[in-house]
């Protein structure tokens, strides 16, 4: 297994490997129209060529034999909080096929956007989580994340109910905080 940072000659890839995973994971939550209509949107080949693309997004893909099953990935918060500030950095993906998942590699990924978030030093991170991906939420919690809000992610006419959570820098270790 090997982790590596995506281009834009990987926006193929990238928009086939977030739909699987999201299909994988999430698509027994929704009905087929809405699914399909949410992830030909979000993971279109031409917007992850711009996600790509773009200097304030990074993306990773975990490979096993020169196959992508797994990515992460990271950018500006984009969450709906009245705290997050522009310079504030987001994770907004972390997917990986479930045959790959329990392995470590998902930490590894993790680890991978956080410090990439976090080159330029310390900063506040958020990450948007389902209210009931609890395996998740403890993982980000043992990182020192919180739960700080809620909002609603639209996928078609379904209104999931997500927790923001978010973590401080610390002035003790770069990029790490315990929960208060």
């Amino acid at each position: 297994m090997e982790i590596r940072r995506a281009t834009v000659a990987d926006a193929q890839t990238l928009a086939v490997l977030a739909a699987r995973t999201f299909t994988e994971t999430f698509g027994h939550l929704y009905p087929r129209d809405d699914l399909q209509a949410f992830v030909s949107t979000s993971y279109a080949v031409g917007r992850q060529r711009t996600i790509l693309a773009h200097p304030d997004y990074a993306v990773w893909l975990l490979e096993h034999g020169g196959e992508a099953v797994g990515h992460a990935a990271a950018g500006p918060c984009g969450l709906p909080h009245p705290d997050a500030r522009p310079d504030d950095g987001e994770l907004k993906r972390l997917y990986l096929l479930a045959a790959h998942q329990n392995g470590g590699w998902g930490g590894r990924l993790f680890r991978q956007a956080l410090d990439w978030l976090e080159r330029d030093g310390p900063r506040t991170l958020w990450i948007g989580v389902w209210s009931q991906n609890l395996a998740a939420q403890r993982f980000y919690a043992r990182h020192g994340f919180v739960h700080v809000g809620d909002y609603a992610f639209p996928v078609g006419r379904v209104r999931d109910h997500e927790f923001i959570l978010r973590r401080g820098p610390s002035p003790l270790r770069p990029g790490f905080t315990t929960p208060a």
